[in-house]
């Protein structure tokens, strides 16, 4: 609904490899330049209003493009790097044999490595860095 099916079509024929947010822009500064000759727009100080408003609206725009190029935020691949690393040392520690039978005192970690908490490790941490 905020466009007409002419102004959709001439939007679509528009060739760019950019996104054209910027279009409507300039269809807008061509529509108050020709509304301030026809004097819909009183004078040169209501167009100027205008045109500053457009100038607004666009700086605005390239955020939003960015936000849309670039698909995954960063933060998204810290908090999972964090989040394996996490998993695998606490499975480091929680995966230890200890044998109450024999005696620990303070039951103190076995410091033998844990053969099957390493292919989940080599699975992950190769999945993460894909």
């Amino acid at each position: 609904g905020f466009l007409t099916r002419e102004e959709r079509r001439r939007l679509e024929g528009l060739h760019s490899p950019y996104n054209k947010f910027w279009v409507p822009c300039a269809w807008f500064a061509a529509l108050a330049g020709q509304a301030r000759r026809e004097g819909r727009v009183r004078d040169d100080c209501a167009l100027k209003l205008l045109m500053e408003e457009l100038n607004r609206f666009r700086a605005h725009c390239p955020p939003l493009f960015h936000y849309d190029w670039i698909s995954v935020p960063l933060v998204y691949t810290q908090v999972v790097t964090i989040a394996v690393y996490t998993f695998f040392l606490t499975c480091l520690i929680g995966r230890q044999f200890l044998d109450p039978a024999q005696g620990y005192a303070g039951h103190e970690l076995d410091l033998g490595v844990p053969v099957f908490t390493l292919p989940p490790l080599f699975f992950y941490v190769g999945w993460l860095k894909v």
